[in-house]
Order: structure tokens, then C-alpha cells, then sequence
């Protein structure tokens, strides 16, 4: 029987009566552990082998695990020095005890946490008592970081799973594959198996030499387990981004930019909020204390819109006839909403004035102070658009939207009347997920108020709206919570193998 070299040198280091890990073989046939696993799969297509996979796990000390291996454990020193001080005797000062040992920061309450988990004593009214009959030197968890460190293993699940739940070890899983020996196999060797020079990889030399024509090529098994490989590739939310800047484009909208810190003003007072309304407070909005305030802003807007506050617009305007102060406008913080930018451009600031027809849209960052669930992040992107035109109407604002979320398939979006302070009339979007079949909001929108537009300069209809890129990515992939797509618990296999499609 002839067989590659590889092959013929596992072959020979595997064993019929005891299971071998692959790695073992491969370092003893003296071949690289990713070429002897091929080796071993091939070996298995032929019979000569049998292998096996087992999950094992490893543990390894932590920086804070090798720091108390070195330093001793605080709950170990602070017996010690609660020994020292007579507390197996007498009570001793917690303080006293804290500072022989010379524990501080988290280390105390680690000690103290631990210290009574342990037996070593009783802590009561500031006051340490050390039991006589405690054993430090004999602490399991003080011999496990000892055995970790010095290369073994440690037995005692029990023991290494509370040195994982400390922080102490991070405990992984990897498999493991070993090969053994079959009948077929012993009886090859037997036999004799002599070793096939062949050739795994065609190069130049060989095509233009000729020489391809007369030596053996390795055969491939195509079904054997490849290395996996993680190469990087863009993130689906900026997958989904990109689309949605294709479609708006190609629906003859351009791109707006504005601050991701801005003043209240262009915020929230522009939009015709009041400044005393709850979303405006210091709980739902993150505010900057250096710099706290911008350092001007354009006078004559900024009595306008004052006076929209106060008194409203036209001669039936009542205006919200609470309180309104200039400081608390140039305050300046994280805005909350893209339209802070929409703002900008309808009043001029950001591009000088504007003649309708104008469509324009944005796919940026906004933050709010939100309690985090599966549809809520303290930052998500928002698709902000508005459109400025003559003879505006809802039906022409639900045509924009039908329009934009046919591209990706959905078409079943539903329209609920809603209240904001600077649209009427106003709805929300929903959209059914295809996984749950829950309604998720979407969006809000509307149709610009007088109060809103009459102080920007604005003589002409303007409707806008606020969609979210995250859910808009949940109804495309039947992703169910936006913690699995971006944050500190993203779902890697999620982002790895999801491709966003439109």
C-alpha cells in the first residue's frame, strides 16, 4: 500500500488499543497539527483509522488570579492579619485588621465577602473574630491558582467554578480529535505501507518544466472539517445603512450632516418643544458639563422662536405660556433626535436658504436615556427625512413610506395617529416581525407645524419623519433583539453569517 508521507507517519504513530489526540501524533510524527488532522481524515476515508472528538475544557489565570496567586488571596490575608492582632482571642477593629493587611479598593469587600464565606471568622459592629482552627494554608482555591499556574489541570469542578464566578480563571472549550488504529490499519502496517511521494500543490515550475505530467498529486478530501477562518466583513447594521442611503438617493433625496453635540435650541426649542416638557429633563437627555453651553446662536431666530414659545404664530396663536430661558437653549448635550439637523437646514443655518421642492435625509446617531430592552439602546441610528414642498398631504407622506419599505419587502406597514409637539396631524409606523408576528413601532412622522416652520422661515409645507435603522434591520433579518446586533452582548455568529439583502 502506498499513502502520502503525512498519512504513512500517523499511521505509524497511532495506536490499536488506546485512543491518541491528534496533536500528540502530530508532534511525534513530526508533521504540523493542522496537516495531521487532514492526514487522519483521509486515513478514516480508507478504514485504517477510527476517530473520535471530545470537548475539553481549559482553564487559565486571569491578570487578578495571577496577582492574588503572587499576593496571596485578601481573604487569606486578612486572616492572617486578623491573627496577627489577637482576633482569635478578642475582637479586633475591622479598620485595624484592613490596614495590617494592607487591602484596599475592591480587595476589602472581596476579603471581608469571603472571609466569612469560608469559616476563617465572624465580622459584627466593625469587629473582626478569627476562628483558631482555620487552616489558611490548606485553601483549595489558594492551591488551585498554584496548580493553574504551575501548567496542570484542576480536578475539583466545584473549586474551579467559583475561581471562574471571582474572575480569577477564564475557563475555555476547545475539541479535541484522536485517532486509533482499526483492523484494516493494523493489518496495512503489517503488510508494509510505503510512502507515495506526491505533490499537493501545482506550481509555475511544474506547469512550465512539464514535470506535471508525471508526478502523483495528493488527493483532497473535500468532506474533512476546514481551520475556521474569521476575517473581518462590514457590519450588518452598516450593511443596512448603506441601503437605505441607496434607496433614499435613488428616490431623489440627498444626504444632510450636522453635530453630534448640539445646543438645546437646535434640539428640542426649534422643534417647538417646551422647555419644560418631560423628555427635555435632566433623566431622559445626556447633557455636557465641559463645554456646558454653546457660545452663540442667531439672534433673530433665536426671538422667534422665543416668541413662538410664548405667544404661538398667526392670530390664533396661544404659544405654551411656560417658562423659557436662553441659557437652558445654549445648554448643550447629545441630541436625542436627528432633526436637530433638519432644524439647521430648514432654517439656513447649515446651507443658506432653501427654495422648495427640497427632499433630504440623514442615517446618524442618536442618544436617549432609555431603559435597555430588546428594542431599546442608549444609542441607536435614525433614518431622520423631510421633504419641502407645496400642498403637502398624510396620503403623500404614507405613499413615501409604502414606497420605501417595498425595496425591502415589507409592505405590510400599519399608520397609528399619534401626538408630537412639533407635527400635526402625526402617526407612528409599525411593522410586523416575521419571526414573532408582533407589531414593533418603526417610526414617527408628520406633517410640520406653523409653530415649528413659521420661525425657521419656512412659507411652505414641510413633512418629516424619524425611522429606526435597528428595527428596520429586525424586520429584514427576523432579528429579535438589537442587544444581539450591536452593544456590549452582540451576537458574533449572528454578525459573522447574517448578510443584509434588499
Amino acid at each position: 500500500m502506498r499513502l502520502p508521507r503525512a498519512q504513512v507517519a500517523l499511521l505509524e504513530a497511532a495506536d490499536a488499543n488506546d485512543d491518541r489526540r491528534i496533536d500528540a501524533l502530530a508532534d511525534e510524527a513530526g508533521v504540523k497539527p493542522e496537516t495531521a488532522t487532514g492526514a487522519a481524515f483521509a486515513l478514516e476515508e480508507e478504514g485504517l483509522v477510527e476517530m473520535s472528538e471530545a470537548t475539553v475544557e481549559t482553564a487559565e489565570l486571569t491578570d487578578e488570579g495571577r496577582q492574588y496567586r503572587d499576593e496571596g488571596l485578601p481573604e487569606v490575608r486578612f486572616y492572617r492579619a486578623a491573627i496577627d492582632a489577637g482576633a482569635d482571642e478578642e475582637p479586633a477593629q475591622m479598620g485595624q485588621v484592613i490596614g495590617a493587611a494592607g487591602l484596599e479598593g475592591p480587595a476589602v469587600d472581596i476579603a471581608l465577602s469571603n472571609f466569612a464565606r469560608k469559616g476563617y471568622g465572624e465580622i459584627d459592629s466593625g469587629e473582626v473574630a478569627a476562628d483558631p482552627d482555620a487552616d489558611p494554608d490548606s485553601d483549595e482555591e489558594a492551591a488551585a491558582l498554584d496548580t493553574l499556574n504551575d501548567g496542570e489541570s484542576v480536578d475539583d469542578e466545584d473549586v474551579l467554578s467559583q475561581l471562574d464566578r471571582r474572575g480569577l480563571v477564564e475557563i475555555s472549550e476547545s475539541t479535541v480529535r484522536s485517532v486509533r488504529l482499526t483492523d484494516d490499519g493494523v493489518t496495512a502496517l503489517m503488510e508494509g505501507v510505503e510512502v507515495a511521494e506526491t505533490v499537493g500543490q501545482v506550481t509555475p515550475e511544474l506547469l512550465t518544466s512539464g514535470e506535471w505530467r508525471d508526478v502523483e498529486f495528493a488527493e483532497y478530501n473535500v468532506d474533512a472539517d476546514a481551520e475556521a477562518v474569521q476575517t473581518g466583513k462590514k457590519h450588518v447594521l452598516r450593511q443596512q445603512a448603506e441601503n437605505v442611503k441607496d434607496t433614499l438617493v435613488g428616490m431623489g433625496f440627498q444626504e444632510m450632516q450636522g453635530p453630534t453635540v448640539d445646543a438645546d435650541f437646535w434640539i428640542n426649542d426649534c422643534l417647538f418643544m417646551p422647555q419644560d416638557h418631560p423628555a427635555r429633563n435632566h433623566w431622559d437627555r445626556f447633557a455636557l458639563d465641559t463645554p456646558a453651553q454653546i457660545d452663540d446662536l442667531p439672534a433673530d431666530l433665536v426671538e422667534r422662536v422665543e416668541s413662538a414659545h410664548r405667544e404661538g404664530v398667526g392670530p390664533d396663536g396661544e404659544g405654551y405660556h411656560s417658562p423659557w430661558d436662553l441659557d437652558f437653549a445654549k445648554a448643550l448635550a447629545l441630541r436625542g433626535h436627528t432633526t436637530s439637523m433638519t432644524a439647521r437646514h430648514l432654517s439656513g443655518e447649515a446651507m443658506g436658504d432653501l427654495e422648495p421642492p427640497q427632499r433630504f435625509f440623514s442615517i446618524e446617531k442618536a442618544y436617549r436615556n432609555d431603559t435597555l430592552d430588546a428594542t431599546h439602546l442608549l444609542e441607536f441610528f435614525q433614518i431622520e427625512g423631510w421633504v419641502m414642498a407645496e400642498d403637502l398631504s398624510v396620503r403623500d407622506l404614507m405613499g413615501t413610506f409604502e414606497e420605501f419599505y417595498e425595496q425591502f419587502g415589507i409592505t405590510d406597514i400599519q399608520f397609528k395617529p399619534h401626538y408630537n409637539p412639533y407635527t400635526e396631524p402625526s402617526f407612528e409606523l409599525f411593522g410586523r416581525h416575521p419571526e414573532t408576528g408582533a407589531l414593533i413601532e418603526i417610526g414617527n412622522s408628520g406633517i410640520f407645524r406653523p409653530e415649528m416652520l413659521e420661525p425657521l422661515g419656512v412659507d411652505c409645507d414641510v413633512m418629516a419623519w424619524g425611522l429606526a435603522l435597528e428595527r428596520l434591520l429586525m424586520l429584514v433579518t427576523g432579528a429579535e433583539d438589537i442587544r444581539d446586533v450591536h452593544g456590549t452582548l452582540v451576537d458574533l455568529d449572528f454578525l459573522r453569517s447574517e448578510e443584509v439583502l434588499y
